[in-house]
């Protein structure tokens, strides 16, 4: 019998992961299962050009199905995995199959966290997370509408953006004192609630939602301070819950995610996991992290399809992201957790570009760049070779950009 490689999950770890594997040698089966119908998608255009129309589901494919045909890789859409048997190396689904592995690969990714509050189990109350939820959201946009969004993260601000461009009148509530505040610094949430502001968008922090009403007219968000929100449509972006509990249930270690090691390998050889769902160690920083990362997820296909094939090559690679809104093109490279100094270069308060540098001491963490593309490259390029910037001349718009690696 001819061996195989099965695949548990349909997004971007899992499309890089098969094609990688292929490609690197392995001549036995390779079967991807995934819970959604639709070919594997980009996540990040869902709340940016696929929820604006301006690309459909073809433009945002990550690859077409002619490239996992002609891999000879099989796949086995709109199937859900129910469990995994490590002693009999099978998994079962929701189609009743039970299907053999000799290497498995867990890309679960990540659920929307769901709002526990009265009212939110309406079909009016909506998510965003897949081409479903996108779907539903765009047969309700309209111009004048309204939309509340609660949360005022990178995913609640993005489709705020998106519903703006549209001619919606939108609010984003936030619970905390301010939005972003999970994930950056006061400087990014000062700069990004005058933009949002600047674009027509109703900015509402420290404003808890408690319950939602519903009736044929309309839903309305009742907050702790009193305060009623109506709207035409809700959409709920709270951040997201890793999916592992087939790993736990197997009986594979779990932490805040699958733990992995280096080479996205399991604490059994025969399984790996990749993408959102991973906890691993980023010998950058030093210390374990889950990241919900495209690049993350493409980078750690491709580390567990060559350990597979045989061959070593660690992950190390340096965490960055991005987030469109309006016209602004964030780009962040590195984390900036624990820093106690920021440089800005450039005008946050009247312009829309300038870059955020995090330090702790002097060693450079991380940067925000909101349309610098320099600035973010420059950064991400130190943090890959340990070099750190210096401060004074990064503070400097007039001076050479350049001169400041040190």
């Amino acid at each position: 019998m001819t061996k195989a490689c099965v695949v548990i999950g349909g997004s971007h770890a899992s499309a890089q992961f098969v094609v990688s594997l292929r490609q690197g040698g392995w001549d036995g089966e390779i079967i991807l299962l995934g819970d959604e119908t639709d070919l594997p998608y980009h996540r990040p255009p869902l709340s940016k050009d696929f929820l604006s129309g301006n690309k459909d589901l073809e433009e945002i494919l990550i690859r077409p199905a002619s490239v996992y045909e002609n891999a000879e890789i099989t796949l086995k859409l709109g199937t859900r995995v129910t469990a995994i048997d490590r002693h009999k190396k099978t998994v079962s689904t929701n189609k009743n199959e039970i299907i053999n592995y000799d290497k498995l690969v867990i890309a679960t990714g990540a659920r929307v966290r769901k709002l526990p509050i009265e009212g939110a189990d309406n079909a009016r109350v909506m998510y965003l997370r897949d081409t479903n939820d996108v779907r539903a959201i765009k047969s309700v946009i309209a111009r004048d509408k309204r939309a509340v969004i609660i949360g005022g993260g990178y995913i609640g601000l993005e489709t705020a953006a998106s519903m703006r461009k549209q001619g919606m009148k939108v609010t984003v509530l936030e619970a905390m004192d301010r939005i972003l505040q999970r994930v950056t610094a006061p400087v990014m949430s000062d700069f990004y609630r005058r933009v949002h502001t600047e674009e027509g968008v109703q900015i509402a922090e420290t404003e808890m939602a408690s319950s939602i009403d519903v009736n044929d007219k309309e839903l309305v968000v009742n907050t702790k301070s009193g305060k009623l929100y109506p709207a035409d449509i809700i959409i709920i972006g709270i951040g997201v819950i890793p999916n592992t509990e087939l790993a736990a249930e197997a009986g594979l270690e779990v932490g805040n995610g699958i733990t992995v090691n280096e080479f996205c390998q399991t604490d059994d050889p025969d399984i790996y996991a990749i993408g959102d769902v991973t906890w691993h160690y980023n010998p950058i920083y030093d210390t374990h992290i889950r990241l919900e990362s495209v690049p993350n997820a493409m980078e750690q296909g491709k580390t567990a399809a060559l350990h597979i094939n045989g061959k070593e090559k660690p992950y190390n690679s340096l965490p960055w992201f991005w987030s469109d809104q309006f016209d602004l093109k964030l780009q962040i490279a590195g984390l900036s957790q624990g820093y106690d100094d920021i440089v800005i270069r450039g005008d946050h308060e009247g312009s829309r570009s300038f870059a955020a540098f995090y330090f702790k001491g002097d060693r450079l963490l991380a940067v925000d760049a909101v349309n610098a593309p320099r600035e973010f490259m420059m950064t991400k390029m130190a943090l890959t070779k340990g070099q750190t910037l210096d401060k004074a001349i990064l503070s400097n718009p007039n001076a050479d950009l350049k001169s400041a690696i040190t």
